[in-house]
């Protein structure tokens, strides 16, 4: 009989000093891998800022016999950057990614070759083939720069099609949004995973600023 227990995985920011490396690769992440979660992931800041930090930490946790996916998205990269991190993924013997377009930093523009996700997970498939199981983002309540709900769907789609294994959600607190986002996926001919992405509230003014970029309703029961 297939399994009840709910897949789940666990999302880090890299950290930004020694003590908090020591402490998330020491203390966290042993405790959090008690939970059994299918793999943990490690984002990437905007244009690769984190770059270093985020393989560094990857590397670490994959040493440990964890199952890690690292957050890989171009920003202001080009090509030979990104594509020198898959290599180097490959080598250290990471076997998933997450997908990204990600964030280009105020001052930097026009060094990436690639525009948009699809893209990516192309270059990736082009790179290495079928080494990686690849995750992409997904918008229950659309990404902030879509043109409409169906255009976001439609660009889902195409990074799925390209190649992407499934999709994660960005965090949503309205579950009705989520359904009825997945029934769209569906009459689009959407048939991979597409899980959904969960925010614990720890600070609530840090989230309300959050959700206003993102575009994540707060619902007035959290409120």
């Amino acid at each position: 009989m297939p399994s009840k227990q709910p897949r789940i995985s666990f999302e880090y920011f890299p950290p930004k000093t020694a003590d908090g490396r020591q402490k998330l690769l020491e203390v966290t992440t042993p405790a959090l891998n008690e939970l059994n979660p299918e793999f943990f992931s490690v984002t990437y800041g905007a244009g690769g800022t984190t770059r270093d930090t985020t393989c560094g930490v990857v590397s670490a946790m994959r040493s440990q016999g964890i199952d890690v996916a690292p957050h890989l998205s171009f920003g202001g990269d080009n090509e030979d950057a990104v594509g020198a991190l898959i290599d180097t993924y490959v080598e250290r013997g990471i076997k998933r990614l997450v997908a990204l377009r990600g964030d280009t930093p105020s001052g930097m523009g026009g060094a990436s070759q690639l525009v948009y996700a699809n893209e990516l997970v192309t270059f990736i498939r082009e790179r290495s083939g079928d080494h990686f199981e690849i995750e992409v983002a997904a918008y229950p309540e659309i990404h902030p720069e879509a043109d409409s709900y169906d255009s976001d769907i439609g660009f889902l789609k195409a990074k799925l099609d390209a190649g992407a294994n499934s999709a994660i959600t960005q965090y949503f607190f309205n579950v009705e949004a989520y359904f009825y986002f997945l029934d769209q996926c569906s009459a689009a001919g959407i048939d991979k995973p597409i899980y959904a992405g969960i925010m614990p509230i720890i600070n609530f003014a840090n989230l309300a600023r959050f959700s206003r970029n993102c575009g994540a309703e707060i619902p007035r029961w959290i409120c």
